[in-house]
């Protein structure tokens, strides 16, 4: 629970009634919730989302229906679902609207089910509609081995992309490469833009993957090429840049937002038919979360800590 907004440690453990499905939402038994960035925002009430104390954080879950309301229809207790919700997945039971349950895709267990659906489906709308990829083109992903970058190296490497990826140490570069990147860069030890042009023979990039923001942005938006897009996915350094618009006006460069959450309540059957082709990817195999810690609830507090200090490589979860 979050009873006053602070870092991790504020975080304290209680029992409490469990939840009851009121008009249009279900109440799931959470089996694995994961760590996403948001959620350690959301706790300091530095996040665009602001719920009333007291709450628990955690935005992404995967679970067993327990309760559903009269007016939900086409779920059912017993079912096996995703689920992304504001916040309340850091518990044994989580309220969420009816509208945001997916069904769990076969052969994939809990775990990876919490580790799938914010991730892949960022990068899926990033680089399918946001930046309308090319076979062929060069995808430059930042902070590649967090749990969004690993996303965005295989789903890039699917729909034909060249993958560089950076990140801050050797260890984490080892794990993108194992999920598919061409070229790395480790930009704690290399100059980012001459590790760009090293990767391109100098040519620049195609779309660039950003969701840490801070300094990395504009070296990366200078070494990018002719009409090349930039997707902004976040800001996990903490510090949001401020880019010249002379640099996306010289080169005919764009600049995009994307914004998951918004475009799955905007456009529902959108986001239906990319979760149904981010199933088949899995089932094919070509998509494989990188899940690289588990923290009983006991332990939520460490969970965060280690996403918001950059230690972790993947998804971490929290399993209740």
């Amino acid at each position: 629970m979050c009873r006053e907004f602070g870092p991790p440690e504020s975080l304290t453990l209680e029992e409490v009634p469990s939840p009851r499905a009121g008009a249009g939402e279900v109440v799931v038994s959470v089996k694995a919730a994961s760590v996403n960035f948001p959620d350690v925002l959301i706790i300091q009430n530095k996040y665009q989302v602001k719920p009333p104390l007291p709450f628990s954080p955690g935005s992404e879950l995967a679970g067993v229906v327990k309760e559903v309301a009269a007016d939900v229809s086409g779920v059912k207790p017993g079912d096996r679902v995703i689920a992304f919700a504001s916040y309340g997945a850091f518990a044994e039971e989580c309220l969420v609207p009816a509208a945001r349950l997916v069904t769990m895709p076969a052969g994939m267990d809990f775990v990876t089910a919490a580790s799938f659906l914010l991730t892949y489906g960022t990068s899926h709308h990033a680089l399918r509609n946001r930046a309308a990829t090319r076979p062929g083109e060069s995808l430059l992903v930042l902070g590649a081995a967090g749990g969004v970058g690993i996303s965005a190296i295989e789903i890039g490497k699917i729909l034909g992309l060249r993958v560089i990826a950076c990140a801050s140490s050797e260890d984490k570069l080892a794990v993108c490469r194992e999920h598919g990147a061409d070229e790395t860069i480790n930009y704690a030890s290399e100059d980012l833009r001459e590790g760009i042009k090293r990767a391109t023979g100098g040519k620049g990039v195609d779309v660039i993957y950003d969701p840490v923001g801070g300094p990395y942005a504009e070296a990366a938006l200078r070494s990018s090429t002719w009409r090349a897009r930039f997707l902004v996915i976040g800001f996990a350094s903490g510090d949001i840049p401020k880019i010249a618009l002379n640099l996306p006006l010289l080169m005919e460069r764009s600049i995009i937002g994307v914004y998951w959450g918004e475009w799955t309540r905007r456009t529902p059957a959108e986001f239906a038919a990319a979760v149904a082709e981010l199933g088949e990817w899995f089932a094919q195999g070509k998509l494989k979360p990188h899940v690289s810690s588990r923290y009983p609830l006991a332990q939520a507090a460490a969970a965060l800590n280690e996403l918001a200090s950059r230690r972790a490589k993947g998804k971490v979860v929290v399993v209740p």
